[in-house]
This record gives C-alpha cells, sequence and structure tokens, in this order.
C-alpha cells in the first residue's frame, strides 16, 4: 500500500495530478484545495490513501494529515464514496467539517452535490462520537473561519484562496469582519 508520495508535479488539473517518482508517474486524485495549494509547484509531497476495490487502484492525495484522517472517516461510511469524500473537503477544511458534525448542522454537508438531508444527517450520526473530542477553543475558531470563508466567497474568492488567506490571521482575531479584513489584505498582496 502506497501511504506517502514525493516526487516532480508533472501535470494537475482541479481533481488530480501526475507525480513523477523515479521514471514512474502516479496519478494521484486531489480535493480543490489541495489542487489549489500545489498550483505553480515543481515538487510535491502528499499522503496517500490507496483506495482498492475489485476494479480499482486509486491514490487520493492530501497536504496534511488531518485532511487525510477526515477523508478517511467519511468513506468508511455506507454510501460515501472517494468522490463524495473530496468533495466534502473541498467545501471546507477538516475543522469546519468536525464543528458542523459536532454541532449537528448538516447545512455544511448538503451543500456538496449528491449528499442529501438524509445523508448529511448519517454522516453526522456515525462520526460524531469519533470527532467529539475537538477541544472548545478549535470549534470556536472553525465556526468562526467558517463564516469568514463564506464572506470571502461572496466577494468572489474560491474557497482555496479564502482558506489560504485565513490561515496567516491570527488565532487571537476572534471577530469575523476583522479576519475577513486581514484575509484581504493578504489576498490583495499577490
Amino acid at each position: 500500500m502506497i501511504a506517502k508520495l514525493k516526487g516532480e508535479l508533472e501535470y494537475f488539473q482541479d481533481n488530480y495530478a501526475i507525480v513523477m517518482i523515479s521514471g514512474i508517474g502516479y496519478k494521484v486524485y486531489l480535493s480543490a484545495y489541495t489542487a489549489g495549494k500545489i498550483a505553480g509547484k515543481k515538487e510535491v509531497e502528499f499522503h496517500i490513501h490507496t483506495h482498492v476495490r475489485e476494479d480499482t487502484l486509486a491514490l487520493y492525495g492530501f497536504l496534511d494529515k488531518e485532511e487525510l484522517e477526515m477523508f478517511e472517516l467519511l468513506i468508511a461510511i455506507s454510501g460515501i464514496g472517494p468522490k463524495a469524500a473530496l468533495s466534502v473537503l473541498s467545501i471546507a477544511t477538516p475543522q469546519t467539517i468536525r464543528t458542523a458534525i459536532l454541532n449537528e448542522d448538516s447545512s455544511l454537508l448538503t451543500k456538496v452535490s449528491g449528499i442529501g438531508k438524509k445523508t448529511a444527517e448519517r454522516i453526522i450520526l456515525e462520526l460524531k462520537n469519533k470527532v467529539a473530542d475537538l477541544s472548545e477553543k478549535e470549534k470556536e475558531n472553525a465556526t468562526i473561519d467558517s463564516d469568514a470563508i463564506e464572506a470571502l466567497l461572496t466577494m468572489g474568492y474560491t474557497v482555496s484562496e479564502a482558506r489560504e488567506a485565513l490561515k496567516i490571521v491570527p488565532l487571537d482575531v476572534k471577530d469575523v469582519g476583522a479576519r475577513v479584513k486581514i484575509a484581504l489584505r493578504n489576498l490583495g498582496k499577490k
């Protein structure tokens, strides 16, 4: 089983990349967030989930372990496949998804194409105990960032741009408006 890949980025599109390692090209499926982060890079390193079915061997790549762990939690749910799990991770950070699950807020999950209210409620039911170890501070920050991302999306920025700009904002800034202002300054510097 492949757990990690590091190599030259040969080619990438919105949902996958070709990573060259010792003359072999590996096709790695990505979330929109991960695809946005690797744009313009020559070398990449992914944490890998190797998905094996009777007719398929597919690699799914993530920049950090937290995103990989959330992906694996999601695909463990009956009816949630790798594509749906990637779609969930494309609209929100793992922290935001955890917060939505803990707050039993299915509205975030229903934004994903192919996930209806019943499926979202099943995800919440099955994952609530598994993500319950999230601290109160992380929950608060994820909720604030969720609102800030939503504000930046309405201004025309992509999810990956918004998430990247908010990473630079100090955690002690709790006001959503202040976080958005700082993020906009960060986006303006690019």
